[in-house]
C-alpha cells in the first residue's frame, strides 16, 4: 500500500513537472507568433510592449538607482528607448525559442552601458567647465580690482544671455551657492534636469569666453 502511495505522488509530481513544461512551451509558442505577428504589422508590436514593460522598466530602474545620479524620470526615458529600438528593428529579430525579454534586456544592457559613459563624459566636463567658468571670474565677494570688476562684469553678462533656465541654474549654483537639491525645489524641476541644465549653461558659457578671449 506505501509502496503504491508513493508511486502514486511520484506519477503526481511528473504530471504536475510536465503540465508546467507544457505551459511553458504554449507560452514561447503565443509569444513567438505575436512577434512574427508584430513583424508583419507594427501595430501590433503594442502588446509586446504590454507584456514586457513592467519587467523591462524594473531592470533598467534597478541599475540607474545603483548607479550615481540616477531617478524615475531617466528611467522612464530609458526604458522608453529600449522599446523604441526594439520596434525600429522588430524586422531584423530572430526567433532562438527564449523569451522575448531576453532580447529587450540586452537592448536595455547597451544603452546602460551608454549612459555611464555619457554621465563620465559629461561629469569630466563638468569638472573643466567649473574650473574655467571659476578662473574666468570669482562670483563670491572679493576684493575689488579694475581687472576683477571687468571679468565679473563680463562673465555676468554672457551668462544673463543664455537660455533663460541655464542662466537661473548657474546663477543660483555659483553666485548664491546653492545645492543641486535646492535649485530643483525651487525651481520644481528633478534634480537630474538641473544638472543636465548646468552642463548645458557651462557649455554654453566656456563657447562663448572662448570667443570673447579669441
Amino acid at each position: 500500500m506505501k509502496a503504491r502511495a508513493v508511486s502514486a505522488a511520484a506519477k503526481s509530481r511528473a504530471s504536475g513537472a510536465g503540465g508546467a513544461s507544457d505551459a511553458a512551451e504554449r507560452a514561447l509558442s503565443a509569444e513567438r507568433a505575436l512577434i512574427e505577428a508584430a513583424q508583419r504589422e507594427r501595430i501590433r508590436f503594442a502588446e509586446l510592449y504590454e507584456n514586457n514593460f513592467e519587467r523591462v522598466y524594473a531592470y533598467v530602474a534597478r541599475r540607474v538607482r545603483d548607479g550615481a545620479g540616477g531617478d524615475r524620470e531617466e528611467a522612464q526615458d530609458l526604458t522608453a528607448d529600449v522599446f523604441h529600438l526594439a520596434l525600429k528593428n522588430i524586422g531584423r529579430f530572430e526567433w532562438r525559442g527564449v523569451p522575448f525579454a531576453a532580447w529587450l534586456f540586452k537592448i536595455a544592457s547597451n544603452e546602460l552601458a551608454d549612459r555611464s559613459k555619457r554621465l563620465r563624459h559629461r561629469r569630466a566636463q563638468e569638472r573643466e567647465n567649473s574650473f574655467l567658468f571659476q578662473e574666468s571670474a570669482d562670483l563670491a565677494p572679493a576684493a575689488p580690482g579694475v581687472e576683477d570688476a571687468e571679468r565679473r562684469a563680463r562673465l555676468f553678462k554672457l551668462v544673463e544671455r543664455l537660455p533663460r533656465d541655464q542662466s537661473r541654474v548657474i546663477v543660483m549654483r555659483f553666485a548664491q551657492d546653492k545645492s543641486i537639491r535646492e535649485i530643483a525645489a525651487t525651481l520644481g524641476r528633478t534634480e537630474g534636469s538641473i544638472k543636465q541644465l548646468q552642463f548645458r549653461g557651462l557649455q554654453n558659457l566656456r563657447v562663448r569666453l572662448g570667443d570673447t578671449n579669441g
